[in-house]
């Protein structure tokens, strides 16, 4: 089991955290033993789930390559629909050549609609747009004079230099979750086409943060059927346990986190005891072996998001929390 975290790289305008309060809490991290460091995509604001949005994920991870030293770094999950394929390739290669190979291509579909507004892309292509940004993507990372002609891609003979170091390992997010409470939606969409694309690219899957256990295990099942189906092996799908995630100290009550969540999290207190990480440090690692138990076997990953760079949650979850997790 690896563990790591997903940044709170919230943009919090004279607040936001500078680049050296960023890398000396990462190069911390690395001494602590986290081995991935990811960060979320979102051009705007995505209420009710968060009140601020974060920094640009592209322009992020190059900085931190430079202030880092062995932390694997990629977005979780950066959404792939809004980017030009072949802009990004380059983009992508190089942030992984200055990275010394370190990056981890973490995507997803997205769903925010103002944000596939904005960029005039069509919210409702956005799933077939992806499967061929990254057969498109793929195919320029690994030859030259490429061409590819899709529906909603075209391009003729086109070299991306620099290629990736290494192929890049593939983290797709997506699946169900309590979409209700999230995005109002009382009929949930059908999760078939996102698991197939899971079944079908990914290396690793990473379920939503407030995914129930149930949700978890009946995706699970959907997607051992589509791996067979598309002649993978189980085996071959690893998975990634996600989640925000706030400790309290011994005998500190839930109400005191309110407001330090509060100052980026749109949800209430009773959302984050049910679907995130709430609790004394027992208790988080407690629902952490919960959700890894229901996940079943290939869990390789535990990314957890404290809320801000402070040092304490920091080492709450590294000597206090994931040393519980590590010994079940």
């Amino acid at each position: 089991m690896q563990y790591g975290l997903r940044l709170p790289s919230f943009a919090l305008g004279d607040q936001t955290a500078t680049l050296d309060t960023m890398g000396a809490y990462l190069r911390h991290a690395e001494d602590l033993g986290f081995t991935t460091a990811m960060c979320i995509d979102h051009l705007l604001i995505v209420r009710p789930a968060v009140i601020r949005t974060w920094l640009e994920p592209m322009t992020l991870l190059a900085a931190l390559a430079g202030v880092t030293r062995s932390i694997r770094l990629g977005p979780m999950a950066l959404t792939l629909p809004l980017r030009n394929p072949v802009y990004f390739a380059k983009e992508w290669a190089t942030f992984d050549y200055l990275s010394g190979g370190r990056s981890i291509f973490g995507v997803g579909v997205g769903w925010h609609e103002k944000e596939f507004e904005v960029m005039n892309v069509q919210r409702n292509q956005r799933g077939k747009r992806m499967d061929e940004m990254l057969e498109a993507i793929f195919a320029l990372w690994e030859g030259d004079s490429v061409s590819y002609q899709g529906k909603h891609i075209q391009f003729m003979d086109v070299t991306v230099e620099p290629k990736p170091l290494r192929k890049p390992e593939v983290w797709i997010g997506g699946g169900t979750q309590p979409f209700e409470k999230i995005y109002g939606q009382a009929t949930p969409p059908d999760m078939t086409p996102v698991l197939r694309r899971i079944a079908k690219y990914a290396t690793t899957w990473v379920p939503h943060s407030s995914s129930t256990p149930e949700m978890v295990r009946e995706d699970w099942a959907r997607l051992e059927g589509y791996l067979a189906e598309m002649g993978r092996k189980t085996s071959d799908l690893t998975k990634a346990y996600s989640n925000f995630v706030y400790i309290l100290k011994k005998g500190e009550k839930p109400e005191s986190a309110v407001p330090k969540f509060s100052a980026v999290s749109g949800m209430n207190l009773d959302y984050w005891k049910t679907y995130y990480l709430l609790g004394e440090a027992e208790e988080v690692a407690d629902k952490i072996r919960a959700k890894l138990e229901v996940m079943g076997g290939q869990v390789e990953h535990v990314v957890l998001n404290p809320i801000n760079w402070g040092r304490e949650q920091l080492e709450l979850l590294a000597n206090e929390v994931l040393p519980r997790v590590g010994s079940a």
